[in-house]
């Protein structure tokens, strides 16, 4: 018999403060996420978060003290466990896509726009704690397979299923939103890991099969 599964810590690190509010605000109302820092900005996160005492960091990208990035990759030289999730106000995915070669662990990335909708939020925090890749679904919406790609060769359902996938759903989330059963998300899987040629374990695939996704497809982003 297994004991309560214990919270997940999240640090979250932004200048604005109404926003902090909300997003402290959010995590304190959630069952199973705890916030253990909220923080305005670079200097006193790097003070603050320390090897063991955060799972998730949740950094916006602009901060008046330096940006989230460089601060995600620090953190990360400190603890190799933790897990980042960015946040922005502006279309940073090009700078977004390059770090994934230098990081550990493939980073989650949400606009500022959907950190409004909790559900979203916590969606993602909680999804990048279990070691899976969040892309912002307004994002992954407006993406666009490039021709040529083997992206762009899965068939509509496969790219479906990689589109919810790319969200950070769970296979039952996902046989949910599209009222099919787990077993077909999961044949699903296998033919989209044959046709991108990726091997490994679940999770390792599923993660590499995300990044296929960002790597090939083509984005647009509304003002």
């Amino acid at each position: 018999m297994t004991g309560p599964q214990r919270a997940v810590r999240v640090s979250i690190v932004e200048d604005e403060t109404l926003l902090l509010g909300m997003l402290e605000q959010t995590f304190r109302n959630t069952p199973g996420v705890r916030v253990v820092h909220a923080l305005p900005g670079v200097t006193e996160a790097r003070l603050a978060i320390t090897r063991g005492s955060t799972d998730v960091a949740l950094l916006d990208i602009n901060l008046a003290d330096g940006n989230g990035i460089a601060l995600g990759l620090q953190l990360e030289r400190i603890d190799p466990d933790i897990r980042i999730v960015l946040l922005s106000s502006h279309d940073m995915m090009g700078v977004f896509t390059t770090v994934q070669d230098e990081v550990k662990h493939a980073w989650s990335y949400l606009s500022k726009r959907s950190a409004f909708a909790r559900d979203v939020l916590v969606q993602a925090v909680i999804a990048t704690s279990q070691g899976r890749v969040v892309l912002d679904p307004q994002l992954v919406q407006r993406s666009v397979p490039r021709a040529g790609t083997d992206v762009a060769d899965l068939t509509a359902g496969q790219l479906q299923v990689l589109r919810l996938v790319a969200e950070g759903l769970s296979n039952q989330a996902v046989a949910d939103r599209l009222n099919i059963s787990p077993r077909s998300v999961e044949s699903h899987l296998l033919a989209i890991y044959r046709r991108l040629e990726i091997e490994g374990g679940d999770a390792n695939r599923r993660v590499a099969a995300v990044l296929r996704f960002l790597r090939e497809t083509g984005r647009s982003w509304a003002p």
